[in-house]
């Protein structure tokens, strides 16, 4: 269990980024008021912890009712983290994130900021969401399954914390801080995605 339980934190953590989402986050709230900055911070983080829970929950009985096995589902969930991976390792991710900020906001989206696209899809995200899936359906029992959904509430809460210091955070890392833990995280998540693959090939194997 604490290897599994490991695994899914630091999965969860690379995917979701919560210091890489800090800049996004200042930009997205730049015209707000300090007020309303706390409240979409809050606001957001609840929607987005809702959102990987319900999936945490019913992830692996929709994949059933689609006919989808664990297996090949880990191996598309390897791939797509795998695919975030490459973009974290060179910059790709980055520059598609700055594209989304640097997109005017009609007043109907800021009023709704905290939903789209904080919560969803820059929280809670397709990696994220993929990730929340693969780790729920190893989970070697209920009660790992448990301490995995307190995993998502301290994940999505490190982001309530980022947001909260975002400008000191991002004055304290710097470009170059930011470069090299973005790095770092592309690298950790490619291995784990290598490994997700990898289980899903063996696990596919067995079955008759």
């Amino acid at each position: 269990m604490p290897d599994y339980l490991l695994n899914a934190f630091v999965t969860l953590f690379v995917t979701v980024d919560p210091p890489g989402l800090a800049p996004i986050f200042m930009a997205l709230t730049a015209r707000l008021q300090p007020a309303d900055r706390r409240a979409v911070a809050i606001r957001s983080t609840i929607i987005a912890t809702i959102t990987l829970l319900v999936f945490a929950a019913v992830g692996g009985p929709v994949l059933a009712l689609l006919g989808i096995t664990v297996p090949a589902f880990r191996i598309a969930g390897g791939l797509l983290l795998f695919y975030i991976a490459f973009e974290m390792v060179f910059a790709k991710r980055s520059e598609r994130k700055s594209e989304q900020v640097a997109r005017p906001l009609s007043e109907d989206e800021i009023r709704h900021l905290a939903v789209f696209p904080i919560a969803i899809p820059l929280v809670a995200g397709p990696g994220a969401i993929s990730a929340t899936i693969l780790a729920a359906s190893q989970a070697p029992g209920p009660i790992a399954l448990a301490l995995f959904l307190g995993i998502i509430v301290v994940v999505v809460g490190s982001c309530l914390a980022v947001f909260m210091a975002a400008d000191q955070l991002n004055r304290l890392l710097g470009e170059t801080g930011r470069v090299v833990v973005e790095r770092l995280l592309g690298l950790v998540l490619a291995a784990l995605a290598v490994q997700f693959v990898a289980d899903g090939i063996k696990a596919i194997a067995r079955l008759p």
